[in-house]
């Protein structure tokens, strides 16, 4: 089944009261992973790369890959730049056939920020491609990321409502208290804050740095207008844990066979995520 742009995945979502899972891919094993699991549980599903992934595969050897195996999947899923950094990066995984792209420039200016997304807009609309941005900063805990800014800064409501009109943008991330990476200590997420959010914009609102927020927390967001949650630390580490028990243990040296326990060990993660947010069956 082709992938779909992920405004159709987020404007059901949205309607619906559920969010829709996106999880970090970086190889046809985890793209195959999350297909699998989403398959099984009649979810719908977006795969997410970016920057951190694209040394290993670049966006149109990613956008090759993801195609080839979406075509055995009766999944709606949506292929997405998670944090892209420049117009070329965007337009690389246009020419990919990505289905929806982020451009992140909210660390910068805001006058910058919006007329940067106005760009991709303009480029990427036409194609039905959807286009995600972000008002505010969502930082990251520690080093185990390297998204996100340095330092938080919460979104400002009245920003956001100029920031969509003036840019067209069809989902918002925004900054609420969450941060990238897994939490040393829970987060504090201004629902408050959220929920006037989601007043003062008419798209459907992102929560970045889903990995470690409480399940009450998170079901709590998405009543308030989340209509996607971005998985990634949680992947990255259940993977490289895998691998590195096995390696220490002296099991499956050979690296195929501890890659296959690996992705066997992150199904149950993808598994959760499409449960929790209550997108298991909506597919």
């Amino acid at each position: 089944m082709p992938f779909v742009p992920m405004s159709e995945l987020l404007s059901d979502a949205y309607a619906a009261g559920y969010a829709v899972p996106s999880f970090c891919v970086w190889n046809a094993e985890t793209m195959t992973a999350v297909l699998r699991v989403a398959r099984d549980l009649k979810s719908p599903v977006i795969l997410m790369c970016g920057p951190g992934e694209f040394p290993l595969l670049s966006p149109g050897e990613m956008g090759a890959v993801a195609h080839a195996l979406i075509e055995g999947f009766p999944v709606r899923a949506a292929l997405h730049l998670d944090h892209g950094d420049s117009h070329d990066q965007v337009q690389a995984c246009l020419a990919a056939r990505f289905t929806s792209v982020m451009l992140d420039f909210s660390t910068r200016p805001l006058d910058e920020n919006m007329a940067a997304l106005r760009q991709v807009t303009d480029l990427a609309h036409p194609f039905g491609v959807t286009v995600e941005g972000e008002i505010g900063v969502v930082g990251r805990v520690g080093d185990v990321t390297s998204e996100g800014g340095e330092h938080s800064a919460l979104s400002d409501p009245a920003e956001a409502a100029a920031y969509v009109e003036a840019t067209g943008v069809d989902a918002l991330a925004v900054a609420i208290g969450n941060a990238h990476g897994l939490y040393t200590r829970l987060p504090r997420l201004d629902f408050a804050l959220l929920e006037r959010l989601r007043d003062a914009v008419p798209v459907p609102l992102v929560l970045h740095g889903g990995s470690g927020t409480p399940e009450a927390d998170l079901k709590r967001a998405i009543s308030l207008g989340i209509a996607k949650v971005n998985v990634a630390t949680e992947l990255i580490t259940t993977v490289r844990t895998s691998l590195m028990d096995q390696w220490q243990a002296g099991t499956n040296q050979w690296t195929p066979a501890a890659q296959t326990v690996a992705m066997k060990a992150m199904a149950p993660v993808v598994e959760k995520w499409c449960l929790v947010t209550d997108a298991a069956g909506k597919a």
